[in-house]
């Protein structure tokens, strides 16, 4: 469940690391917890483990989500297509090495997703970012992966709203894969059903287009430790 980030570096980060680093690498890391699997019509939930870096409705899609160095970082960045053009609520998610890394899917639809090369020819690591987090203070100068970076792009579209939304997986410098737990596009996908799989470090961002026909209510704070397929991340609120 959803908790701040010294309750979760307290409680779930401290007792892990009383594990050696065999059970740490070898097991903890590939855990895969069973979960209750919600259905819930006025949520999105959490598609990852990690803490909130970010959320932010961004109304043109050339304006910065954050500033890196002096460069922004967008939401064509974030998406790898410099035509997409509309103002959308981005939550970034970073899943630490303590984290589970089974996404899941916010909203139930059917799913198609491909590969997005780095822009370098390897990924820029993500260590800085994770140490910024375990001292409870997000320093954007590290968060330069997210402008270099492969990553999967994932869309859903949910049939029973009838609105399309996105998922974007970055993967870190040590990644040895982003596993989709499907072949096939455009396969259905229940509610906060597992999709796929990162193998070390890494981001997921949920990117949600603004709809005439409803708000997002968002749910939790700033660098809040959310749970994925548990903890909602905003509310649908119908006009």
């Amino acid at each position: 469940m959803a908790k701040t980030l010294n309750e979760w570096i307290k409680t779930d980060v401290k007792q892990a690391e009383k594990m050696s680093i065999e059970q740490l690498s070898n097991q903890f890391f590939f855990r895969d917890p069973l979960r209750t699997m919600y259905i819930d019509n006025e949520h999105f939930y959490s598609p990852a483990d990690g803490t909130i870096l970010y959320q932010k409705i961004i109304k043109d899609p050339t304006e910065p989500i954050v500033e890196i160095k002096g460069i922004n970082y967008t939401l064509q960045d974030a998406m790898g297509d410099k035509d997409y053009n509309k103002p959308s609520l981005v939550v970034g998610i970073f899943m630490s090495f303590y984290d589970v890394h089974i996404n899941r899917i916010p909203y139930g639809g059917y799913l198609s997703y491909k590969h997005i090369d780095a822009i370098e020819s390897t990924n820029k690591p993500m260590l800085a970012t994770e140490k910024d987090i375990f001292n409870g203070k997000i320093n954007p100068a590290n968060l330069e992966y997210l402008k270099y970076n492969e990553r999967m792009w994932n869309k859903i579209y949910s049939p029973s709203i009838d609105y399309t939304y996105y998922l974007i997986q970055i993967a870190d410098e040590d990644v040895n894969v982003i596993v989709p737990f499907t072949t096939n596009q455009n396969d259905l996908f229940a509610q906060n059903e597992r999709f796929s799989l990162i193998r070390w470090g890494s981001q997921c961002e949920i990117i949600v287009p603004i709809d005439s026909r409803f708000d997002f209510e968002l749910c939790q704070e700033d660098h809040t430790h959310v749970e994925a397929g548990i903890d909602p991340i905003f509310k649908i609120i119908y006009k």
